[in-house]
């Protein structure tokens, strides 16, 4: 007579658990809290895309606040800059003060306006966003070229009419009028973008958002205390 097998000499199941079993050597599970490369190389992109997209969003929006701007440079300058008088005897028209720097004033008036606009505009630009970014800067260096172009042909067209023999003619003889707003040095145009970079640039190198300072992987242990 033979003995009764037991569960662990049956053969079927030796064979049964060998057969489940893998015959190589286990794959290796990746570690609690880490993700693979691959992901997380496509949350990283999706992560700069978003910025990306956010960043050219309010560059538009400082784009197109800045240009709108211009016009209110325009109504200064024809508040604030001087007038050149002239004079008709009927036959020509003539400067009533041959002496006179009104036209001189006149630049002066839109250089210092621009001025006062960039420093303004790059100010509420930092303040709004200090984290700035290439597409801001380009933005608000575009726009206020645009906006000083805005605001000198919204100065003319808003000024005394550019047509001297017309207005010559309507006022008469030996009364003076105004000459029509001129920029006679056109490098004023660039008062504005150059202030906006300048006062930017300062606002971000003493005041912006700092990298964080790299870690030495290799510094050697502290000792334990």
């Amino acid at each position: 007579m033979t003995a009764p097998l037991t569960p662990q000499d049956d053969p079927s199941a030796s064979a049964s658990s060998s057969a489940s079993s893998p015959s190589g050597p286990p794959e290796p599970q990746p570690a609690d809290g880490q993700e693979p490369s691959a992901e997380r190389d496509a949350q990283a992109a999706a992560v700069r895309a978003e910025e990306l997209r956010a960043e050219i969003r309010d560059a538009a929006v400082v784009f197109a606040a800045v240009v709108v701007c211009g016009v209110l440079l325009g109504l200064l300058w024809v508040w604030l800059a001087p007038r050149v008088p002239l004079i008709s005897d009927g036959k020509a028209v003539y400067l009533k003060n041959t002496e006179g720097e009104q036209a001189v004033g006149a630049d002066g008036w839109f250089a210092l306006l621009g001025l006062a606009f960039g420093a303004v505009s790059a100010a509420v630009v930092f303040l709004v966003r200090r984290a700035g970014g290439i597409p801001l800067v380009v933005a608000l260096a575009v726009g206020s070229l645009l906006a000083s172009l805005l605001g000198w042909r919204t100065g003319v067209w808003l000024g005394p009419t550019a047509d001297v023999v017309a207005h010559a003619k309507a006022v008469g003889k030996g009364v003076v009028f105004d000459a029509p707003l001129k920029l006679a040095a056109k490098g004023m145009l660039l008062a504005w973008p150059l202030a906006a970079m300048a006062v930017h640039l300062g606002l971000t190198a003493l005041f912006g958002p700092r990298d964080p300072e790299p870690q030495d992987v290799f510094s050697p242990p502290r000792p334990a205390a």
